[in-house]
């Protein structure tokens, strides 16, 4: 998923980079989970603030979940699952 066709004000697009790229950065399943939940309540500032359209809106909600997905399922693949109790 990718966030590239969705039309958004600069800064917008740039704090969301700097988000996806902490989750991308992430060494730990927990650290990307955490830097989902930052990327998701900045998310939801943008949406409160109604500056993007709710089209728009869940495509970055989805972006948000799908990087975390994929960064949480390389490092199980390097460092195996980790037990959540």
């Amino acid at each position: 998923m990718t966030i590239d066709n969705i039309a958004m004000p600069a800064a917008v697009q740039q704090e969301l980079d700097l988000l996806l790229a902490a989750i991308k950065c992430a060494t730990t399943g927990d650290e990307a989970e955490r830097a989902g939940m930052r990327a998701q309540g900045f998310v939801l500032g943008v949406e409160r603030l109604k500056a993007l359209q709710p089209a728009s809106i869940e495509a970055l909600y989805l972006a948000v979940e799908h990087a975390v997905e994929l960064r949480t399922s390389e490092l199980d693949a390097v460092e195996g699952p980790t037990s959540k109790s």
